[in-house]
C-alpha cells in the first residue's frame, strides 16, 4: 500500500497538470474558429467515428437539447453533417467533415507543440519513463470503468 502522502501528492500533481492543460487548450482555441464544446465534440467524432446525438451527448455529459444545438452550429459551419444510417433510416449519425478534421488536427498539433516545448528540457529517459507511467495509469483507470 502506498503512503497517503504520496497518493495525495500524485492526485494534486495530476489535478494541477490537468488544469494547466485545459487552460493552455483554451488559449490555443482562441486562434481557431471553434468553441471549447465544439472542440470536445470534434475530438470524440475524430477518435470514435460517426455517432448519434444521443451517443455524443452521453460522452460529453450534456443534455440532448444542448448537444443538438451544438451540432446545429457545427453543421452550419461545415464541420459536421447529419447522415441517415444505411441500415436504419430512422437513425441519424453525426459525421465529421474534412473541414472539421482539419481544424481538430491543427488544434491538436498546436497542443502537441506546446507539450514538446515543455518537455524539451527533460532528457529522453525521463520522457520515456513518463510515457510508460502514464500509459500504465490510464490502463488501470480504464479497467475500473
Amino acid at each position: 500500500m502506498h503512503s497517503p502522502e504520496l497518493i495525495s501528492e500524485i492526485e494534486y500533481l495530476l489535478r494541477k497538470i490537468s488544469g494547466i492543460i485545459k487552460q493552455k487548450g483554451r488559449e490555443i482555441l482562441n486562434d481557431f474558429p471553434i468553441t471549447l464544446p465544439q472542440f470536445i465534440a470534434l475530438q470524440w467524432l475524430n477518435e470514435d467515428g460517426d455517432m448519434t446525438i444521443g451517443e455524443l451527448s452521453n460522452k460529453m455529459y450534456l443534455a440532448f437539447s444542448t448537444t443538438t444545438d451544438l451540432v446545429d452550429r457545427m453543421e452550419k459551419n461545415g464541420l459536421v453533417e447529419r447522415v441517415r444510417d444505411q441500415k436504419d433510416r430512422r437513425v441519424v449519425q453525426i459525421h465529421l467533415l474534412n473541414k472539421g478534421k482539419e481544424i481538430i488536427n491543427e488544434v491538436l498539433e498546436a497542443r502537441r507543440e506546446y507539450l514538446a516545448h515543455i518537455l524539451e528540457n527533460m532528457n529522453q529517459e525521463e520522457v520515456d519513463q513518463m510515457a510508460i507511467s502514464l500509459k500504465k495509469l490510464l490502463k488501470k483507470m480504464d479497467e475500473e470503468v
